[in-house]
C-alpha cells in the first residue's frame, strides 16, 4: 500500500475518533460529482445517460464544497463525467485543500494537460487518472483512439510540475491476469505513478455494456493469478491489504456502501453510485433515513457479483483498525512503499 504516511495518519486518527464518539456510520471519502458530462463515450459509464438539460448543469462551487464539509470526510474523490470541464473545477480543488482534505481528481486525462496551470501541486491533491488497459484496450474501452497515448504524456507532464499522479483501472471478463500485469507493470515502472487503484468490473445499472462484468467466482480467480509471483509487493496499490485479499477470495466482507457516500446534482444518492435508490439533500438524512441492512451480496440481486471498493475497501478498512495484527500489517506496507 503507497499512500502517503501523512495522509495514512490523517485517517488513522479519524477512525479512532469515530470509535470514540461510538459512530456506527460515518464517510472515510465523498464520491463528489459536480457534473455529468463527459467527453468521452466509456462503453462501462452511464452518467452521460442522462437528459441534454441534466448533462449542461455544473454544481456551484459552494455547493460542492458544502457538500464536503457537511459529511465531515477526510477524503473526496472528485469525478463526473469529466470534472476538467467543470469551468471552476479549479476554485473547488482550491477550496477543499485549504480545509485540509485530500482531494483525488479523476479523470480521462484529454483536457489535463491544456488545465495543469489551474491547478497547484500539493500533498493534499492528486490528480487520478482513468487507465483500464495498454493502447489498444483502453482505447476500446473508452471508444476513441489516441486516449490512451495523451493519457500517458499528461501524466508525465503532470508528474514532470511536481503533481501527485495516480490512476484507477477497472478490469473486465475480457482482461486476463496477464492484460493486468502488463498495464500495472507500465503504470508501476515506466510511469512511476504515485499510487494505482484496481476494481473488478460492476453491473452499474446505465452502462451501454452489460455483458462484460465480472462475477465473484471470476474477479477471485482473475486477481489471485494477476497477484501472484509477489506482483502485490511491487506494485504501488492503494488499498488496503485485506481488500487485496478480499479480491483474491482469501477474506469476505459485508458492504459499507455508507462509508463511500456520492453526492451530485441530485443530491446524497442512496445507497451508492452504483445504485440509484432515489436522492436526499443532506448527509444525515442519507445516513439515518437509509435502510442500509437490505443492500450487499445475498440481500439485493443487484448487489449478487459487486465486489467494488465503494462497497468494500472501507470494511477493509475497518477490519483493518479492529486488529492490531492487521494493523501492524498494513504500517509495514505503508512504511515499505513510502521508502520504494
Amino acid at each position: 500500500m503507497a499512500m502517503p504516511l501523512r495522509q495514512t495518519i490523517k485517517v488513522a486518527t479519524y477512525l479512532a475518533e469515530q470509535k470514540l464518539r461510538k459512530r456506527d456510520k460515518f464517510p472515510l471519502i465523498v464520491e463528489l460529482e459536480p457534473l455529468f458530462a463527459c467527453n468521452l463515450k466509456c462503453e462501462g459509464c452511464g452518467k452521460i445517460q442522462h437528459p441534454a438539460g441534466v448533462l449542461k448543469q455544473r454544481m456551484p462551487v459552494a455547493q460542492a464544497v458544502g457538500a464536503v464539509l457537511e459529511s465531515g470526510a477526510p477524503m473526496v474523490s472528485i469525478a463526473g463525467g469529466e470534472p476538467l470541464m467543470h469551468p471552476q473545477i479549479d476554485e473547488i480543488v482550491r477550496q477543499l485543500v485549504a480545509k485540509k482534505k485530500y482531494v483525488f481528481l479523476c479523470t480521462n486525462a484529454m483536457l489535463l494537460r491544456k488545465k495543469l496551470d489551474k491547478f497547484k501541486p500539493s500533498p493534499y491533491f492528486a490528480f487520478a487518472v482513468h487507465i483500464d488497459g495498454l493502447r489498444e484496450r483502453h482505447d476500446e474501452s473508452v471508444a476513441k483512439e489516441g486516449v490512451f497515448d495523451e493519457a500517458v504524456e499528461a501524466m508525465k507532464e503532470a508528474k514532470k510540475r511536481g503533481f501527485r499522479v495516480t490512476t484507477n483501472s477497472t478490469f473486465f471478463n475480457t482482461d486476463t491476469p496477464q492484460t493486468i500485469i502488463e498495464v500495472l507493470n507500465f503504470l508501476n515502472d515506466d510511469i512511476k505513478v504515485d499510487e494505482m487503484m484496481i476494481s473488478p468490473a460492476y453491473a452499474y445499472e446505465k452502462a451501454p455494456d452489460q455483458e462484460h462484468f465480472l462475477g465473484v467466482a471470476q474477479t477471485h480467480e482473475l486477481f489471485k493469478k494477476a497477484f501472484a509471483g509477489g506482483n502485490r509487493r511491487k506494485w504501488r496499490l492503494n488499498h488496503s491489504p485485506l481488500f487485496l485479499d478480499f479480491l483474491e477470495g482469501k477474506v469476505d466482507f459485508p458492504c459499507t456502501a455508507w462509508a463511500i457516500p456520492n453526492y451530485s446534482l441530485f443530491g446524497w444518492q442512496r445507497p451508492c453510485y452504483l445504485m440509484s435508490d432515489g436522492y436526499v439533500p443532506t448527509y444525515r438524512e442519507l445516513i439515518e433515513e437509509t435502510d442500509w441492512d437490505k443492500y450487499g451480496r445475498g440481500k439485493d440481486p443487484r448487489c449478487a457479483n459487486c465486489m467494488a471498493h465503494c462497497g468494500y475497501e472501507p470494511t477493509a478498512v475497518l477490519a483493518t483498525m479492529g486488529s492490531l495484527k492487521e494493523s501492524l500489517r498494513a504500517m509495514r506496507e505503508t512504511v515499505a512503499g513510502n521508502r520504494d
